[in-house]
């Protein structure tokens, strides 16, 4: 089961994706389906079936955004959160090899097409929560436990 937890950026792209869904894509494809369908036989109309699918597609993922943001809550900065790991963090952790990784620990609703987030459902983000800076966490993996030290925790980009 996905947390229902969400940056307030997260919520308002989403948000976004649904508009242009709603506003800008539906009545387009809508617009080429009833052309397509005044041509006559459906069977054998290629672009009759391609946008009858698409708009399959469009609605559903309208319907699931809809339902999705009605039960998403939107997480903001709290200044009680500074100096530990909560939602919404940058962190920079750093194994004991040496090599580094910076992420910011979102929901995962915010993951897909996103580079430099982890899902706060991940084992990562899991095993960091309420840990500080030179904590070391423990992280399960598919070849087995491995530790990563703190090196930055921040709520802000720029920092």
């Amino acid at each position: 089961m996905k947390t229902k937890l969400i940056t307030r950026k997260g919520y308002q792209q989403l948000q976004s994706e649904l508009d242009h869904l709603w506003r800008t894509e539906r009545p387009e494809v809508t617009k080429k389906v009833a052309w397509a369908a005044s041509l006559g036989d459906r069977s054998e109309n290629a672009d009759y079936q391609y946008n009858k699918k698409r708009l399959r597609e469009i609605d559903r993922r309208v319907r699931y955004l809809q339902k999705r943001l009605d039960e998403l809550r939107i997480v903001d900065y709290s200044p009680e959160q500074e100096g530990k790991v909560f939602f919404g963090a940058f962190v920079e952790v750093e194994d004991e090899n040496g090599e580094t990784l910076n992420f910011q620990i979102v929901g995962p609703d915010e993951i897909y097409d996103n580079k430099g987030v982890v899902s706060i459902d991940a084992p990562m983000a899991r095993a960091l929560l309420k840990k500080e800076v030179d904590d070391e966490a423990w992280v399960s993996t598919p070849s087995g436990r491995k530790v990563w030290y703190i090196n930055r925790i921040s709520y802000n980009v720029g920092e």
